[in-house]
Formats: C-alpha cells, structure tokens, sequence
C-alpha cells in the first residue's frame, strides 16, 4: 500500500502505482482551510462528517463512490466498515456525529477516526480489531487532543500510528501542533514523504509512529 498524506484530514490510499491502481481519498477539504485543495483522481472517497474541511468530494476528480455514513462496502475490492461515532465527548450535542472508517486494502487493515472527540467503547472497538495502521486525529479543540489520543491508541493498540488533523504552516484552522503529541507519545517518529508498507513489513514488537510530510 502507498499513504500519501494530503493535509487535515486527507490521506491518498493506493493499493499499486500505475494506472491500474485502486485510490481511495479519505476527508477532502475546501480551499478555506488554506490549503491547497486535492484535486486528485480516486475510486473511492470517504467522507468522516459534514464539515468543509472534511466533505469537500467534488474536489476528487473521476467519478468516485462516496461513502458518508456507517455501513458495510466493498468497492472494487476495497472492504470499507463504517462505524458511527461522536464529534465530541457529549454524545454529538456539541459538534454532531463522526464516522470511523475501516478500510482492508492490499491486505492491510487501516483505520481512520475522522474528526473524533471521545475515546471508543467495546461495540466501536470489536468492530476495527486487529488494526495495522491508524490515522489519529491529535490538534485538540474539534477533536480528541494529545493525551486524549494516547488513550486511544492504547484502546486500539495498531501496529502503526499516523497522526492527522494537527497545525500546520498555512493551516487557518487552529489546532494544535503535531510536537505536542510526539512528547505524549513518547516514541521516536520517522518522518516520510509517501510511506510505502506490505503486510510482512509490519513491525512485530514495538509500535512505530510514523509522520507524514506534507
């Protein structure tokens, strides 16, 4: 699999390179973010709410099936659970609902937690068991925050962590910054620009965390 991270919220999954490669965008947002917009062409878009950081699927070039709710899907052999969930630690009263998405792709079991603002209960972890690789939200304010992230990662326990949805240069939304959940984590980060992984290449004792250069 390669995990291309695209700012916020927004990560690029492909099972290959080259034309014949399945590409599924995770969490397209608008320009308002300041960020460039990915206009990127993909097969299949997950959308964890309806916020214009988050939702904006007209940016992904290509037709793509979009998937914005909780279920089960299975796009071009691409098995995708969505899990309903909260935007903040209040049953949704504040900020709405959020869905996690589980994604299996080229074998490999990715998760990502969207906007998520609480830490998951046993029906919410049964149903992503077994995760290989997890996308974190870690900025705080609409979200979980560092230490709040630590908590469920121990939930979760994946062999790889990817944190997303943190402050960044040119970032107009206000988060904040990746460094504060590094020190919570307390792991040493390996920084990539596209991060290529297979199955046997999981690491097998300690977690790795991994942060994506944008």
């Amino acid at each position: 699999m390669y995990i291309t991270w695209l700012g916020q919220s927004c990560l690029k999954l492909s099972d290959k390179t080259g034309s014949d490669a399945v590409t599924l965008i995770t969490d397209p947002f608008d320009k308002q973010i300041g960020l460039p917009v990915p206009h990127v062409e993909a097969d299949i878009v997950t959308i964890s709410h309806g916020h214009f950081d988050h939702n904006n699927k007209d940016a992904v070039r290509g037709n793509p099936f979009v998937i914005d709710a909780a279920g089960e899907y299975d796009v071009k052999g691409v098995q995708i659970v969505g899990i309903d969930s909260y935007h903040d630690d209040k049953e949704g009263k504040e900020r709405g609902k959020n869905v996690i998405y589980r994604i299996t792709m080229d074998d490999l079991s990715v998760v990502h937690l969207g906007d998520l603002g609480h830490t998951l209960d046993d029906k919410q972890l049964e149903k992503i068991n077994g995760t290989d690789i997890l996308f974190i939200p870690v900025g705080g304010v609409y979200t979980i925050d560092a230490r709040r992230a630590v908590e469920v990662i121990a939930q979760i326990e994946p062999r790889i962590v990817m944190p997303m949805h943190y402050k960044i240069k040119d970032l107009k939304v206000e988060l904040d910054g990746v460094d504060k959940f590094i020190k919570e984590i307390g792991l040493t980060p390996k920084y990539e620009d596209k991060f290529k992984i297979s199955k046997k290449d999981l690491p097998q004792e300690e977690m790795e965390l991994v942060i994506l250069n944008l």
